[in-house]
């Protein structure tokens, strides 16, 4: 497995800031920001593939993004974005695959046909889950988060031959980490609601995916975290 190297982020460019000389000069940049779960996706994967040196990170504060990000490189004007051959791509499930199957590093999706298929289904799940978890938010109690989370507890059941969705770390894990991680602390801190609660599978899953030293080097910091989203919640 390859470890998250701890390397000196960059901080992250505002609308005073100047962009980068080197935008397309041939080399890969992932464009991010440390906030969001969608491009923190990508990142995991840069550095469990062991990419650090090869794709390098330009950070974005999206609170008061910079006016040439969306005229110079990515229209859509969102994170993650990549470029990568001079070209930009976007979408943080495509781009988890992009870089698993072109670039270096140990894969994230094995070679049974049963658990990329289960896989393919679990990608598609996710944006449900996204949106329920983000529902929540709003919601009286807890909303439709809870049964989310049952979902998940079951679909880590269908492989007994590790504590991940797929038995062994993948690409589906990667996608589910910065949302469960975000959606459990907010559920903790204002719903006072336990998500492992009832769901030794995803407790277990959980645990295990906090050894990973990819992710952990790229967790959001709670506090600024839940700063942002009761500010969002209020306006």
């Amino acid at each position: 497995m390859a470890s998250g190297v701890k390397e000196v982020l960059p901080p992250s460019l505002d609308s005073s800031s100047e962009p980068p000389p080197d935008i397309f000069d041939g080399t890969t940049k992932l464009f991010t920001a440390y906030i969001c779960p969608y491009a923190q996706r990508v990142w995991i994967t840069r550095n469990y593939k062991g990419l650090q040196d090869k794709i390098k990170l330009i950070a974005i504060d999206l609170e008061n993004r910079p006016a040439w990000y969306k005229e110079k490189v990515y229209p859509a004007n969102k994170v993650p974005s990549l470029v990568h051959n001079n070209e930009v791509k976007g979408e943080s499930l495509d781009l988890i695959k992009y870089l698993d199957e072109n670039f270096e590093g140990p894969s994230l999706l094995p070679n049974d046909p049963a658990k990329r298929e289960f896989a393919e289904h679990l990608l598609s799940y996710s944006d449900s889950f996204n949106g329920a978890g983000f529902s929540s938010f709003r919601a009286e109690g807890i909303g439709e988060v809870g049964a989310a989370f049952d979902y998940l507890e079951n679909a880590l059941g269908k492989f007994d031959d590790g504590p991940f969705f797929l038995g062994t770390f993948s690409l589906v894990d990667v996608a589910y980490a910065p949302f469960v991680e975000r959606f459990q602390l907010f559920a903790s801190d204002v719903k006072k609601y336990d998500v492992t609660g009832g769901r030794p599978k995803l407790a277990a899953w959980i645990e295990e995916i906090d050894k990973i030293e990819a992710y952990k080097v790229t967790k959001a910091d709670p506090k600024e975290f839940l700063a942002v989203l009761k500010k969002r919640i209020a306006s």
